[in-house]
Formats: structure tokens, C-alpha cells, sequence
């Protein structure tokens, strides 16, 4: 009995391959990206991270001193923090947020505000 074996090359398809060497190259180029000095890397500085989506949408709550559309919301996240935010993806997270009653409350359909000012209304 002469079975070979598969070689791993072997086992691997030609999408699963290219998966592979697609993730090594990404990698590479974050550890190239990594070496760079600071005075050249692009963004933040290391080890500042930028605010997520929903901390945007309650500093722009904030300083409305009242609801706000999505609408509304997207184009001052564009405006202020130069973030260009996926209407869905906003929705889906504010909706989350409104269901555990403790950030954001709907005020209308498709407009939102911050829970606790409710309370002082």
C-alpha cells in the first residue's frame, strides 16, 4: 500500500492560498508600518485611540441640548470629527443603545437623544 499523503500545499484550495498570503502580506505591512518614526506615520500617535461611533453621537447629543435625526447626526459627525458614519450601522448600534434604556432614548422614528435627559424634562 503506496498512498501518499497530501502535502499541505496540496490541501489547501487556490482561494485558501491566496487568503493565507493575503493576510501575511497585510500583516507585513503593519509591522513595516510600525517601524516607521513618528514624525512620518499618518493618523493618531500611537497609542491615542479615536472615539467611537457612538461616543460621536453623544458629544453631538450634547452640545444640541435635545434629539436629533440620523440625518442630523451623520452630516455633524462628518462636519466635527471628520467621520463619515454608516447611517445603517448607526441605527443599528442607537437602537441596541435605546433597548437597554440607559443611553440613548427614541424620540420619534429615526430620532434620537440622551436618556438622561428625559428624566430632567
Amino acid at each position: 500500500m503506496s498512498t501518499n499523503p497530501a502535502t499541505p500545499a496540496e490541501a489547501l484550495t487556490r482561494d485558501q492560498l491566496l487568503d493565507v498570503l493575503e493576510s501575511t502580506a497585510h500583516a507585513q505591512l503593519r509591522a513595516l508600518r510600525a517601524l516607521r518614526p513618528d514624525s512620518r506615520r499618518r493618523g493618531r500617535p500611537s497609542g491615542q485611540k479615536g472615539k467611537s461611533n457612538i461616543a460621536i453621537v453623544e458629544d453631538l447629543l450634547k452640545a444640541a441640548h435635545g434629539p436629533l435625526h440620523i440625518q442630523d447626526l451623520l452630516a455633524q459627525a462628518q462636519q466635527r470629527f471628520r467621520r463619515k458614519l454608516s447611517r445603517e450601522s448607526l441605527v443599528s448600534a442607537l437602537t441596541k443603545k435605546v433597548l437597554d434604556g440607559q443611553t440613548f432614548v427614541r424620540t420619534a422614528p429615526n430620532t434620537f437623544d440622551l436618556a438622561h435627559r428625559e428624566a430632567s424634562v
